[in-house]
């Protein structure tokens, strides 16, 4: 039996244990700088115990934001990431930075730069059109990544976690709903691919194994017609294949389409018309329909075991098993399940120090009841209202 409180290679990396802290988004990042309050988040689940920790999320490129206060990877911003990153080395741990391109997820009318997508699309999000990538936008974004993990490694991070998920742009490629694309990067699950895995050779091609490279990769995007287990596991193959990984994080989901489906439990519809910064049409939108559009999913432990388990058996690349862990019990089970590290979210914004918690108090039961009103707040500063409270 794998003991999780034990050190575990990661590629090139050791981590102090198979913990991981899941990339999301903190909201700490005003004028798209790192800030005190950023940094004191990730000390607080690094001081508790964590193998590592993942900062998300840092775009790309200018126009792949999902917000204007969002870090994209430019040089202002590496003084404070280094800060960040000599922050969390001292308390032991490990830090990750989750880089990608948000295309259709991201805010067009936040961030003043036209949103791209695999194909034109209206964006509720900023209540104008994406416009269709070109293939020199393609171009450039592959670059993009490279010198984002390029200047990840140079300013400290010990890993990149590139976004394939939730239908950021190379997610929306893989999607068949969201791309319909007739050149060689849509149709056949080969040519919807071709994008996704330019940007991990290119990415492993820049850094080479001063760091290690993994993925956040859908394994059902969770609505009819998107990317689902007969396209997800071949592309695993394909990845594995390639040998540009040291892990898959496996998620689903989809920011656009279906986001319940990755965070599961309670929908604050409400609290997030109130609270997030949208255009009016967009919070009226989200109040009318968003019951319809956040579908309810009742949160369970490992909810997303049943799913992992088919890669797990197809695939030999270590895999990181992230959805329902909150409790010592979620990841004993996850080892001797097969998968090599668990990712965790919500539990760690309720308890930072759940992971040495885990350890002292082997019958421990988070705290987290998975209400999801932490969902309103990750504009203004990522937060557990109970956690807020003392409660």
């Amino acid at each position: 039996m794998i003991d999780p409180f034990a050190p575990a290679k990661l590629g090139p990396v050791t981590l102090r244990n198979r913990t991981i802290k899941a990339a999301t988004f903190e909201g700490a990042a005003p004028g798209g700088l790192v800030s005190q309050q950023l940094i004191d988040y990730h000390l607080a689940v690094a001081d508790g115990g964590v193998g590592m920790t993942t900062v998300a999320y840092l775009a790309v490129s200018p126009e792949g934001r999902t917000h204007c206060d969002q870090i994209h990877w430019r040089p202002e911003a590496l003084p404070g990431l280094q800060r960040l990153t000599d922050a969390i080395h001292a308390t032991g741990a490990k830090i990750a930075g989750q880089i990608g391109h948000a295309g259709p997820v991201a805010n067009a009318a936040s961030n003043g730069v036209p949103a791209i997508g695999a194909g034109r699309r209206f964006n509720p999000l900023s209540m104008r059109f994406d416009r269709s990538a070109t293939s020199a936008d393609l171009d450039r974004i592959v670059l993009d990544h490279a010198n984002a993990a390029r200047m990840a490694a140079d300013v400290g991070f010990d890993a990149v976690e590139v976004h394939l998920g939730h239908n950021y742009l190379a997610s929306a490629f893989l999607s068949p709903k969201l791309n319909h694309r007739r050149d060689g990067t849509g149709g056949s699950l080969a040519n919807r691919a071709s994008f996704p895995r330019r940007i991990l050779e290119a990415v492993r091609t820049a850094v080479g194994d001063r760091i290690a490279v993994t993925a956040k990769l859908n394994m059902r995007d969770g609505y009819r017609n998107g990317f689902d287990l007969d396209d997800s596991i071949p592309f695993g193959h394909l990845l594995e294949a390639d040998g540009h990984l040291d892990a898959i994080e496996l998620t689903g989901g989809s920011s656009l389409m279906n986001p319940m489906y990755l965070f599961r439990g309670d929908a604050p519809v409400e609290e997030m018309a109130t609270r997030m910064p949208l255009p009016k049409a967009t919070r009226l939108g989200m109040r009318l329909g968003g019951a319809a559009f956040f579908k309810k999913y009742p949160w369970q432990p490992l909810y997303f075991l049943e799913q992992a388990r088919q890669f797990r058996s197809e695939l030999s690349l270590p895999l990181i098993l992230l959805g329902g862990i909150t409790d010592r019990a979620a990841v004993t089970t996850a080892m001797a399940e097969g998968f090599e590290f668990v990712a965790m979210g919500r539990a760690l914004l309720r308890e930072p120090d759940l992971v040495h918690r885990m350890q002292s108090e082997p019958d421990h039961a988070s705290a987290c009841t998975h209400c999801n009103l932490c969902m309103s707040t990750i504009y203004m500063g990522t937060h557990c209202h109970l956690a807020q409270k003392g409660a």
